[in-house]
Order: structure tokens, then C-alpha cells, then sequence
């Protein structure tokens, strides 16, 4: 990204002021009045509420109970492909989850000032 800013100097060349782009302008600002709009890894648009409740969601239970079974075949090397399909899909599943959540609990940490970073 090229930056059009321009500067306005003082008889002894000193900057005393900047012009900027309106599209830089408006992106600074963005960031100013929402700070967190520049980490991607916080959720935006979810009360506290939600974003509790996201934090400690789990597998439908139909779901863990079918995990459960494919898992108890897989040690018994008795999947077949669809199985293997389903249960890889699930296991994606839980990842996904898992980052969901833990993107909650970050975003919950942000706005209360409880994350401590080093």
C-alpha cells in the first residue's frame, strides 16, 4: 500500500502537519474507534452472552455418541470408507469448535482486560 500522505512544514522545515488520503483516513480511524478491528482473531458482533455460551459449547450429544462409536471401530480397524469419511469430518468438526471457542474466550479476555500478554 503506497501512502499519500503529505506534509505541511514550518518556516524551519519542521512537520506541523499531515495531509492524508480519505481512504488512510478512514482506515486509521476505523482502527481508533475499534482497536480490535485489526486482530482477526477476535469475534466481532457477539454480546458477552454469546460469546459465553460459545466458549463452553460441545458436540451435539448425537453427535459425541456417534464419535464414540467410530473412534471404538477405528481402534478395532473396522471402518469402512464412509466411516472413515465421517469420522474424519467429525474430528474437523471438533477442531473447529475448538478454535470457535477458544477465539470466544480470547475476545471475552480483550474486553474485560484480563489477557496477559508477554
Amino acid at each position: 500500500m503506497s501512502s499519500s500522505r503529505r506534509y505541511i512544514t514550518n518556516e524551519q522545515g519542521e512537520r506541523v502537519r499531515v495531509l492524508l488520503d480519505l481512504d488512510e483516513y478512514q482506515q486509521m480511524t476505523r482502527q481508533l474507534l475499534r482497536p480490535d478491528a485489526s486482530d482477526p482473531e477476535i469475534l466481532i458482533g457477539l454480546s458477552e452472552a454469546e460469546l459465553q455460551a460459545l466458549a463452553h459449547s460441545i458436540l451435539a450429544p448425537a453427535e459425541q455418541s456417534r464419535l464414540d462409536d467410530l473412534l471404538a471401530q477405528h481402534t478395532e480397524a473396522q471402518l469402512s470408507e464412509t466411516e472413515q469419511a465421517e469420522l474424519d469430518r467429525l474430528l474437523n468438526d471438533i477442531d473447529q469448535l475448538t478454535i470457535l471457542k477458544t477465539r470466544a474466550r480470547y475476545t471475552l479476555a480483550r474486553r474485560t482486560g484480563t489477557l496477559h500478554t508477554s
